[in-house]
């Protein structure tokens, strides 16, 4: 029998973080698993336009609604605690007038909040998080979904029933990729040189990334074009300053990411090795679409990437290492007939990862047969 899900997001939408696919996309596939689902998020000052189901090319099956809210972010971490408190007000009031069988919910203080009036509540977990706030939400919550084993051994580790965990990687929407458009087009577009070997990597600047790694060793490969698209404007001047080999091309909207992923003849996932959650605990979206593109990737020997690829379907370097990173792009690109392997390995591999896959493993788990 089909259940009602309400899940919450605390995040603009549209956004340019990848949760915002995360969790568009994970609608789309519990209501296509026959769900009755609504996602509600805050009213939230946005430099991003557009519909979100038409900018994740998610199909219109859940209900998307737009609670009041201040946007106070700006004033920082007291800006931040005083928005999650007045929209955990507003999704309070929201559950006093309509009933769900599931609420679900990435963002723990407006969970916790909802736990007090919902019959059961679901926490997916991305970061490794435990503090005071989190030790109350377990004991609160049905089920616990989390992105990699290591966030399951985490959880487990601080008592909470290893039972009522499900493992649930991140995703691809692999017929948003099917179709990109030929390199040659895709590099006039982005204006990169038709003729150039290009690596490339796709997402933010932030310093658990890696990417500072990714863009040093394009020192040690001057006969590679190194690009990267994402990025705060200041983070791309600060780092074009630094880096005047790397090629920034700023950030993309989801709608073209296959065609800027056939871009490239190296896609480079760069992780740190200094972060916890970097090392145990992610799932890069980037990951799944990097394994649809078809083109070689090159990732920084992590447990968390091993958990997906292995060396049939990657190209691994030390993380934090810039001239091994140099030496995996290199080794990429000169082995044409390898890299094409573990390039076709990656892609047949992604098909287990598909967020409808994700979704019935979520459903069985917690809910059984719904």
């Amino acid at each position: 029998m089909s259940k009602t899900i309400l899940y919450i997001a605390n995040i603009r939408l549209p956004t340019d973080n990848a949760h915002g696919v995360q969790i568009m996309k994970t609608c789309e596939a519990l209501a296509d698993e026959g769900m009755q689902v609504t996602l509600i998020h805050p009213w939230r000052i946005n430099r991003h336009k557009g519909n979100p189901f038409e900018v994740y090319h998610v199909k219109r099956n859940f209900r998307l609604i737009t609670l009041p809210s201040l946007d106070t972010l700006m004033l920082g971490r007291i800006g931040f605690w005083f928005q999650n408190i007045t929209f955990a007000l507003t999704v309070a009031l929201y559950l006093a007038l309509r009933r769900f069988d599931v609420v679900y919910s990435r963002d723990e203080f407006p969970l916790l909040v909802a736990s007090y009036l919902a019959p059961a509540c679901v926490w997916e977990s991305h970061t490794g998080r435990y503090n005071g706030l989190i030790k109350t939400l377990l004991r609160r919550i049905k089920g616990l979904v989390v992105i990699t084993k290591g966030l399951r051994e985490l959880y487990a580790g601080h008592g909470f029933s290893a039972e009522k965990i499900v493992v649930a990687p991140d995703g691809v929407a692999l017929e948003d990729f099917a179709h990109p458009r030929s390199k040659e087009e895709a590099r006039k577009r982005l204006k990169l040189p038709p003729d150039a070997r290009v690596a490339l990597y796709i997402g933010k600047l932030d310093g658990w990334k890696g990417v500072e790694t990714f863009c040093a060793a394009s020192e040690y490969v001057p006969e590679v074009l190194c690009a990267v698209i994402g990025g705060e404007p200041e983070d791309i001047r600060a780092f074009s300053a630094k880096y005047p080999r790397v090629r920034f091309l700023g950030w993309r909207p989801y709608g073209e990411l296959a065609d800027n992923q056939a871009a490239s003849d190296v896609l480079v996932l760069p992780n740190t090795a200094r972060d916890e959650i970097s090392v145990r605990y992610t799932s890069p979206l980037k990951l799944f679409t990097y394994m649809a593109s078809g083109r070689p990737i090159v990732c920084s020997d992590l447990p968390s990437l091993r958990e997906v690829l292995d060396d049939t379907s990657a190209f691994w370097f030390k993380p934090d290492d810039a001239k091994d990173c140099a030496r995996a792009i290199s080794e990429a690109i000169a082995r044409k007939e390898e890299a094409t392997a573990r390039a076709r390995a990656a892609c047949v591999l992604a098909e287990q990862y598909s967020w409808h896959s994700r979704a019935r493993a979520i459903l069985d788990a917690l809910f059984g047969n719904t």
